[in-house]
Parts: structure tokens; sequence; C-alpha cells
């Protein structure tokens, strides 16, 4: 069974939230000397990053120690307002004294989104000491959201890169929005040490019932195909999202 942790408001996620991305932060510092971790985008996690930002929890993770990566970006340029890593920029990033070098922003504004996704791919080797074309890289969290169609990442429904199995990072069209984006497959999110999703409001609730509950279709609900190989899988969600799981715990 999925950990779910269900809380009463969102507010009340992304305070738990903050506070776990501060411990598993501590931890992989203390344990590997670094904390690698990819950001999701989107505006449920805005609150999250901001909480970082602040004066009370500021102080409490050595940023310097901090490589930043992204799970999926829109094809605009970085201080576009729908950037997710502009975002995470104006919410948390910029107020933490961070040099560029720790911040790995994907470049979707490039033409050839093909190469940007490949060159990210090796970029994200590259921090990680990983070879670019073997097995995807270690990273210590990734961050995701859920929208009320099932889709995490940029990995939704009936796209191709829901079937992708070699490479880590893919340009993916996505013909409902007419539009491409940049995003991490599921071979490398799964192969993360940690995987945390959150997810907020009422209209996901059918999708989070869907996903967790109900029948395999992952072309359908991506999410579903969230199993991570050897790590830890959590799902965050205020009690609107949760309204509709009939489990133990999640009322």
């Amino acid at each position: 069974m999925s950990d779910v942790r269900v809380f009463p408001d969102a507010e009340a996620l992304s305070r738990a939230a903050a506070h776990e991305l501060i411990d598993l932060g501590r931890q992989a510092v203390a344990a590997r000397g670094r904390f690698a971790v990819a950001l999701a985008g989107g505006s449920t996690p805005r609150r999250v990053y901001q909480l970082l930002a602040d004066h009370e929890h500021r102080d409490q993770v050595e940023w310097t120690r901090v490589e930043f990566f992204w799970g999926d970006e829109r094809a605009v340029s970085p201080d576009h307002p729908d950037s997710n890593y502009g975002m995470a920029a104006a919410a948390c990033l910029a107020k933490l004294g961070l040099r560029p070098a720790q911040v790995h922003r994907i470049q979707a504004e490039r033409p050839d989104r093909e190469q940007a996704a490949r060159d990210y791919q090796i970029e994200i080797a590259r921090i990680l000491g990983a070879t670019p074309d073997g097995l995807p890289p270690t990273l210590d969290l990734i961050l995701l959201g859920m929208g009320a169609d099932g889709h995490t990442a940029s990995l939704f429904p009936y796209t191709e890169a829901l079937r992708e199995e070699r490479r880590h990072v893919v340009r993916n069209y996505v013909p409902k929005l007419q539009a491409e984006r940049i995003t991490l497959t599921f071979p490398i999110i799964n192969r993360a040490r940690e995987i945390r999703v959150i997810v907020t409001g009422a209209e996901k609730a059918p999708a989070l019932k869907d996903v967790l509950d109900g029948p395999h279709d992952p072309e359908r609900r991506p999410s579903q195909l969230l199993n991570p190989v050897a790590g830890r899988l959590a799902w965050l969600a205020d009690r609107a999202a949760a309204s509709e799981l009939a489990r133990e715990g999640c009322r």
C-alpha cells in the first residue's frame, strides 16, 4: 500500500513538505556531502519554496551543498511567468545565496528541444558522477505534483514519453496543450532515493483515487508509473484531494 499522508489544508501540507525537504537535505549532506533535489513546477509547490526561504527555515540546511534540478520545464524563457525555474527562483532560490553552478535549470526555451533534453541528461550525469548513457543516476529527492488528469512532471496521458525506457530526459509533445515540454522520465524518477508527490484541491480527488486505488491504466493516469526501484515514495495530499480515498487514515 502506498504511503499516503493527509493534511487538513494546503498550508499544513506545505509546511510538512518543507520540513521533510529540510530533513532529507540534512540527511543527504551528512551521508554523502551534498543534496541533489529535483524541484516540481506549477502552482502547488510555490508555498513550499517560500517556506524554505523564510527566516524560520533558511538556516536549517547547508544550501551551499545543495544541487538543484527540475522535474520538467515549459518551452518558455526563464523570466516568463510560466517558467518552473522562474517560479522557484523568485519564491526561494534567489534568497538562499546560492552559487550559479548549483542551479541546473532546463533550457527549454531553446528551439532544438531534442538537443536541450539531451544536454540536460548530460548535465545531470556530470553533476552526479554518472555515465550519460548508462543507468540513470540517483537523485536524493524528486519533488513532484500531480494534475487533475493524473500527469506528473510533464508526463501527460497518452504521450510518447510514458513509454520511454532508455533516456532520462526527453522532449514531450502534449497534444491537449499543443505544446512541447522537456521532462524527466520514469526511469530516472524511479531511481531516486526519495519521491514525494504533493497534491492539493478537490479537482484532483478523482485522479488521486484512480492512481492509488483504481485499475492499472497508466496511459490514462501516468502517475501510476511511479514505482521506486529501491527508494521511498510518499503522497502528501490535503483533505480535499484525498476526499475520495477509502482507506484508513485518509479522512
